[in-house]
């Protein structure tokens, strides 16, 4: 069975390797285009970054309105980083897959995992005392989500992610 872009409804994109990998174009929410699109460059998965270089990678695509590729720059930290960080990678990407959602006009959805993210952060900085792991201000990202939670349920509709994304450090 053929499609409008010639493609096979079943044919599967692969990666190098042999492993499923979409490779349709995405926008800058991550959402998947018609193949032959012109989307944006994807970030590249299960690259290994220091902690430093995520949390200013992740910045710069959020400040770029981008949060979806931010939420996969900390998927990667949550993925490769050591054991007793791996949940505050874990609660970053939810923050940033919670703006993704806001932004897509996910009413339901994105509030929720925002709170989800935010509760995260909060336990695991409960855990540590008070600090700033790499010079993030988790107290301020935890009332940033809940705020903005907060915002789209009462709006009711889509946000703007570079105007509302968070800034993780002071």
């Amino acid at each position: 069975m053929g499609t409008s872009s010639g493609r096979r409804a079943d044919a599967r994109d692969r990666d190098g390797e042999g492993r499923a990998r979409n490779a349709r174009p995405r926008d800058g929410l991550g959402r998947p285009l018609p193949y032959g699109s012109e989307g944006v460059e994807r970030q590249p998965e299960g690259v290994v970054r220091g902690p430093e270089e995520t949390v200013t990678e992740a910045q710069e695509l959020l400040d770029a309105g981008r949060p979806f590729h931010a939420h996969e720059v900390f998927e990667d930290a949550w993925k490769s980083g050591p054991q007793e960080e791996r949940a505050l990678w874990r609660a970053l990407a939810q923050l940033a897959v919670g703006l993704t959602h806001a932004a897509r006009g996910n009413v339901t959805g994105g509030p929720r995992l925002l709170r989800r993210g935010a509760a995260g952060v909060e336990e695991w900085a409960s855990d540590r005392g008070p600090q700033r792991p790499y010079g993030m201000d988790l107290a301020g990202l935890a009332g940033w989500a809940r705020e903005l939670a907060d915002d789209v349920e009462r709006g009711g509709t889509a946000v703007d992610a570079r105007e509302r994304g968070p800034r993780l450090r002071i």
